[in-house]
């Protein structure tokens, strides 16, 4: 469910490279990260077993909340990589929500 109380910008795909990401991780607690990372592997299970796709909340470097709806391809500690060949770091995804 989507837990963000503001209607983030739309991203196409195909427009993630050109988007800058902060070097600083959104999330400040450990729970919050490793919470971040079980919900990347259950995309990335949804996108490759199910060709399922996810919407991905994630903040720009300039603080900015945007939204991408995808498939995961894969993810590791770093990044989450999308069907279109994009990736996302991982330190700069909110959440995900899934249908």
């Amino acid at each position: 469910m989507n837990t963000f109380a503001h209607c983030p910008e739309i991203v196409a795909k195909e427009n993630l490279s050109t988007l800058k990401f902060a070097v600083e991780d959104v999330l400040l607690l450990p729970a919050q990260k490793q919470w971040r990372r079980f919900e990347a592997e259950r995309a990335t299970t949804l996108g490759n077993g199910y060709h399922g796709k996810v919407d991905i909340y994630f903040q720009t470097a300039d603080g900015a909340t945007k939204r991408v709806y995808t498939t995961v391809w894969a993810n590791d500690a770093e990044h989450i990589s999308l069907k279109s060949g994009a990736a996302i770091p991982l330190r700069s995804v909110l959440g995900f929500d899934f249908y």
